[in-house]
Parts: structure tokens; sequence; C-alpha cells
């Protein structure tokens, strides 16, 4: 085929690599990888729309784009389809790959939130938000990692360089903690105490998220952490601090309910109890889970005032948060492994007690 045009990989091909250049951890890979994602890469390749080569898309020719068509790979067709999909359409296309209305989430979520911010996908500058005229191309060194001559070896090289030039730090960062998370194997994982002490957790989601509340949260967070009490999934007790606890006045009753990870900030004046739910696949700290832990603390003369109650995750683009987060207890925080320094606060409101905006900024 003549160089004008670049060559191309078929749809399922370009979903694979789109999964390896974007791995868990970024910020909205969903729109980066879905298969409409990789539908509306195949189509600029179709017709060229790559950064110097003076092409660009517009979101409404991918939903024009058929299986036959795709098909056709010659140079005469691929050009002629470039032409014709950029005239006002008239009548049915069949088998045309999305409808007409599915041009709005191209634009707006694979696109506007996904391929562009990441700078696989460029913008032709200075249009009017309401031009027709094509605006989208493959950033040229995102366009070569879709190179169907490549190499395994080549690729991961060519994939791991692009990520390093593209990524933001803080999206870098997730990208290497959930790699991290994932590598967690037969041997287990070992959490560090802020006194020195280390255990041994099972292998598994549930302990990355439990060492990263130990090791990173606490020492944000609190001021002078310990760890009252710890437990794995299945109940099973690896920490459990009597001294400590008895030493700020708490009792752990043994017949009741607890949390995965008990903190206490012996910092502020009057000590500061954290109830930590760990959650991998489900169990967080909902309004029925935060009352009954109230009602140990107050049992034990604990004022509301000093108890905190946090929904560890290991990071906010997983399905356990989007599934869980409607469950979350107001009064509560939900911090994710993958993002240390930040942490989110459902504040509850009181009626007829308004605050503003600026109030909580």
């Amino acid at each position: 085929m003549n160089a004008s045009l670049p060559l191309l990989l078929p749809v399922a091909e370009i979903q694979k690599r789109l999964l390896e250049i974007f791995p868990e951890g970024m910020p909205n890979r969903g729109y980066c990888t879905r298969e409409i994602a990789a539908k509306t890469i195949f189509t600029m390749l179709y017709v060229g729309a790559v950064e110097y080569r003076g092409v660009h898309l517009r979101p409404n020719q991918v939903t024009r784009m058929t299986d036959r068509q795709s098909a056709k790979t010659s140079e005469a067709a691929r050009l002629a389809w470039r032409q014709s999909s950029l005239a006002k359409e008239t009548g049915n296309i069949p088998g045309r790959w999305y409808a007409v209305d599915t041009r709005e989430p191209i634009r707006d979520e694979t696109l506007r939130d996904g391929l562009v911010p990441t700078g696989a996908v460029i913008v032709k500058p200075n249009l009017p938000t309401t031009s027709s005229v094509p605006r989208y191309a493959l950033a040229a060194g995102f366009a070569e990692l879709l190179d169907p001559n490549l190499s395994p070896e080549a690729l991961a090289q060519a994939i791991a360089a692009w990520q390093v030039g593209n990524l933001s730090a803080s999206a870098l960062a997730r990208v290497e903690f959930m790699r991290r998370g994932v590598v967690a194997t037969e041997y287990g994982v070992m959490v560090t105490f802020a006194n020195g002490e280390t255990r041994k957790l099972a292998a598994g989601p549930s302990s990355i998220i439990t060492k990263a509340v130990v090791e990173e949260f606490s020492k944000r967070f609190l001021a002078n952490p310990g760890v009252i009490f710890l437990s794995e999934s299945g109940n099973k007790v690896v920490e459990r601090d009597d001294r400590l606890a008895q030493a700020v006045g708490l009792t752990i009753p043994a017949d009741r309910y607890l949390p995965d990870i008990l903190l206490v900030d012996l910092g502020p004046q009057h000590p500061l109890l954290v109830f930590v739910e760990v959650v991998a696949t489900d169990g967080p700290i909902t309004a029925s889970r935060k009352q009954a832990f109230l009602e140990i603390t107050r049992a034990a003369g604990f004022p509301d005032s000093s108890i905190a109650f946090v929904t560890a995750y290991l990071d906010r683009s997983q399905a356990a948060f989007r599934k869980t987060a409607p469950e979350l207890a107001w009064n509560s925080f939900a911090w994710f492994a993958a993002e240390p320094d930040h942490i989110v606060a459902f504040r509850q409101g009181t009626h007829g007690n308004n605050v503003r905006l600026s109030d909580l900024l």
C-alpha cells in the first residue's frame, strides 16, 4: 500500500493493545479501552487521521463505518469512503457500527474524556465548538504503537516509553501502585506497623489495601498512629493490641463485630479512634455498620467527636467503589490506596442549617 495511508490493525487487536497501553489505575481507563474506543481508532487509521498527515476525523464517521466497509482495505476504497463519509447522511446505512446519536459518547467520553487527555489523540486548534469540520487525529507517537509490524518485544518497549512520556505523574503513580497490587503472590503481603513490627498477610487485593492503610494512610492522616486491631477476610485476627486499647480506655468486646482495622491517633488531646473497612469487592462503612461501631465506643465512654470511619479501596476507578459508593455512611470517609494523599469526605448536613460551598473550600 502507498505510504499515504497508515497500515491497519484489526479492531480486536487494537483493543488488545489499548488494554496494555492504558493499564489498571488509569483515570477513565474504560473510555480508552472499550470496543468503541478501538473502533474509533480503527476509523482514524482507516481514513489516515494521524498527526502531520493533514487529515482529521469527525465522530459521526465512526458511526457510519460497517464491517463490510472495514474489510475493504485498498487505498482507493479507503480514500473513497473517507470522502463519502463526510457527506450529508441520506437514508439508512445497512450494518452501520453505531446509531447516529452515538457520535455524542464518542465525542464526549471516548475522545474528550479519554483519548485526548492522555495525549493519544490531538485536536485541531482554533475551531468553534459548533463547527462540523473534522478535528480529531491520532498523535503520531501513539499511532506508532499501532504498527502491525512491531514484534512483541518492540511493542512492549514502545508502550513503556510512551507511558513515561505521556501519562501524568499522578496517573503514573496510580498505574505503578495497581501493578504492584496485582503482583501479590502466593508468598503473601508483608505489612510493617508504626513500631517496626511486621506481620504477613495472605495474598490478595484486600491485603494490598490493608498494607496501604497501615503504612500509608495512618502516616498521612494521623499524628501519632497505632493499630489496635487488624483482621483478614474470614475473621482471622492478625493483630490485637489489648494494652494499647486499655491505654486509651477501650475494651474490645470478643463477641461483637469489629472492623477490618481499628486505628488510634494518640496525637490529639483526646485519642481519635478510626474504624476502617477494607473493600476489595464489598463491605463498606454503611449507616448500620457505623451505628454498630458507635455502640461499642459509646459504651466505652468515647464521644462521637472522637470517632472516625473510613472505607478503604484500591482505586476509585474500580468496580468495588462504584458498586458500594451509594451505601457509604454520611460523616464517613473514602480513601484510595492508589492515591494516598487524597481523601473523600461524605459530609452530612443539617436540615435548615445551610452550609456555603465557600465554607468547605
